[in-house]
This record gives C-alpha cells, structure tokens and sequence, in this order.
C-alpha cells in the first residue's frame, strides 16, 4: 500500500477529473513484495494543472512534463502522460508531447517490468506483459530492443544492472541488441557510467559488474578482460567492493590501473585514493599489516583485507604502526636540538623501530635512541 501522502496525490488528482497511476519501478516493487524506495505518479493532467491543485510544488522538470509534489512530508514526482521525439544525444529526448493515453506513455518505457502502472485501488495496467516477466525473472526490452537501446544508452548499463540486481535473466533478443549497441555507452557522460557501476557494486549481486567490462559496455574505459577469474565480490563488505572490483580488472588485463580507471569516470577523490591504495596492497599480497597500516593508511587496509582477522587483532591492540601513535612528537625532537628535515627522518626512524618493538614505544626510550642517534651533545 502507498503511503498515505502518495495515496492523497492520486486521489486529488482523480477527484479533480484527471485519470493518474502509480508507474516504473514503485509498481515493480510492490509486485514483487518489495518496499520501494520512492514513488513516481504519471497522470493526464498538465504540469499546470497539477500545480494548481496542490499547494507545494516544485518545477522539477516541467518543460519534460515533471512537477514534484510535496505533501504531508513526503514527495512524489507527477510527470504527465507523454510519447517522445527522437534521442538525438542517446541520451534525452529532443522534444516531448503531452498525451491523455496511459498506454501510449508506458510504451516509451525501457523494460517490460517497468512499463506497468497502477491504480490507488491496487488495479494493474501491464499492456507489454511485464507482469508475466516478473514471474519469469526476465528483462525484456518494451518493443524492438534495438530502438530501446538507441534512444538512450544508458538503458544498457540498465539492463544489466537490472538482472544483476533482481537476479534476472535477459530476454534474448535484449541480449543480442545489448552486446551489438555496447559501444554506444562511449557517449555516456563519466558521472552516469560511474553511478551504475556503484549501483552494481552495491547490490546484492556484485559480480554482475564483471560483465559491464566483458561485454563492451564500459566503452573506452575498460577492455573486456582474459586474465585470471574475477574475484568473488558479494562476500565482501559494500565498502571493500570497489577496490577489489578494480584488482580484478587490473589482473584480468581491463584497465591499466585503478587510479586512471576510477579517475576516468571521475568518481570521488577520497574514492579513487582509497581503492587505488587497497588494490595495490591486494595485488602485492603483503601481509606486514603494521607497514601496511603505515604506508597506506587504515581505510585502504581495511578495504583490500575486510576478512583479516589478524588485521583486526593488530587495530584492536592499540600497538603503534603510524607517527601519530608515537610516544614522542616532532616539537620534543625540536626541544632535543633536531631541525627541519631531521625531525621527519627521526620520526620516520622511531616508528620503524616501535613497529618491530612495541614495548619500545615510551617517552624515555624513545628520547634515548634520539640521543644515540644524533649524539648527546645535540640531543
């Protein structure tokens, strides 16, 4: 059952004469018992109808037809009943034509499981069988496959992401359409490859993004890959995911490196540090997880080696592995005599010893090695 600020949208507008259906992936979900995660309403009204009937609204994109109501503290995206004009960018559409037919509107709509909608009374209206490919587990394409893809080609990183994410099959002749029209994403902006790719990753079924680079479809950023298997990514942590998705791209021969792939698609800097960080670890197999910690910081660690329990065990007994864990600071080093670039290799200097002798690491042990170091007369 839709909320009740959902329920009070569609009713206002049926009440006010103009016919609206929950649409998309909220009619989706609910079929498959699933809380959806927002909720989409298309109706005949125009934008400018909807506006009038309800006292907050915000012009999201009414030149599309899209008006957001908010309601009762909640939001709903109303978007009018619309067909569409060619995709000359495959991305947008050039021009859109409001229409009063719902069916005509569902039937511009990327997948069959999405190109349903419903009622506020529970009705479905499904004229592509999407409900029949629910039961299947089968992403088929609303119409030909191959007009689909070539309005909009980010419906191919969809699709997949699609049957990744429900466990799905694809539907054969959308198979075939996917793997032929791959190199149509090369005009995908990096933002919206990059988006799909978290998507993926976050899902419950990971592995699948093995696939975006094995069929084409990472288009100029990554290759299809012939090295060693794929690391297994759904036993991992969600945060782990990404470095261990790029180590496995790197083995297999996609991508040149982690850095310049995560770069190319512009994803976060803290992102392409962390990952780029914890897929060299995993690729160089060193297990000195002190050294580790030191060199390449606690989150790149943690995210190349979720599983260690020996990891674990070294954070969780508070034993020194970075300068800041010192029992003494650069102004103490200063206060004994040292200067500039001295201070930095002392305290380079103390760490690697604490490393091998954490007991070392007290203020009057450390002083001494300083002295010994450097000399009494100067420390």
């Amino acid at each position: 059952m839709p909320p009740k600020y959902v329920m009070h949208i569609l009713n206002t507008l049926e009440g006010a004469g103009y016919e609206a259906r929950l649409v998309g992936g909220c009619v989706r979900d609910t079929l498959m018992r699933r809380r959806p995660s927002d909720w989409d309403v298309a109706t005949a009204a125009r934008p400018g109808e909807v506006e009038r009937l309800f006292r907050r609204t915000v012009p999201t994109g009414a030149r599309h037809g899209t008006v957001t109501v908010l309601y009762g503290g909640g939001h709903c995206e109303v978007t009018t009943y619309r067909t569409e004009g060619a995709y000359t960018d495959r991305r947008r559409p050039d021009s859109v034509s409001f229409t009063t037919s719902l069916e005509a509107d569902l039937s511009r709509r990327d997948f069959t499981i999405n190109a349903m909608a419903m009622d506020a009374a529970g009705r479905v209206t499904d004229p592509f069988g999407g409900r029949a490919d629910l039961a299947r587990g089968l992403i088929r394409c609303v119409g030909e496959p191959e007009r689909r893809f070539g309005e909009d080609a980010l419906r191919l990183l969809r699709c997949l992401r699609f049957a990744s994410r429900l466990g799905f099959e694809i539907d054969a002749a959308t198979l075939a359409a996917l793997r032929s029209l791959a190199p149509l994403t090369a005009s995908l902006s990096a933002e919206r490859v990059a988006g799909e790719v978290s998507a993926m990753l976050s899902s419950p079924r990971p592995d699948g993004a093995y696939l975006l680079a094995d069929w084409g479809l990472l288009s100029g950023r990554a290759a299809p890959g012939s090295g060693p298997p794929a690391r297994a990514l759904a036993p991992l942590p969600h945060y782990a995911r990404l470095a261990h998705y790029c180590a496995s791209l790197e083995e297999r021969g996609s991508i040149m490196s982690t850095r310049g792939f995560l770069t190319a698609l512009r994803f976060p800097a803290r992102s392409i540090k962390t990952a780029s960080a914890a897929a060299e670890i995993i690729l160089g197999q060193k297990r000195d997880y002190k050294r580790l910690l030191r060199d390449y910081g606690e989150d790149a660690v943690l995210a190349a080696l979720p599983k260690s329990r020996a990891l674990r065990a070294v954070l969780a007994c508070g034993e020194c592995w970075s300068v800041k864990g010192l029992a003494v600071g650069g102004a103490e080093l200063a206060a004994l005599g040292l200067r500039g670039r001295e201070i930095g290799e002392a305290l380079d200097a103390l760490l690697e010893h604490v490393i091998d002798h954490p007991s070392d690491n007290r203020h009057d042990i450390l002083c001494q090695l300083i002295k010994e170091r450097y000399g009494n007369d100067r420390a």
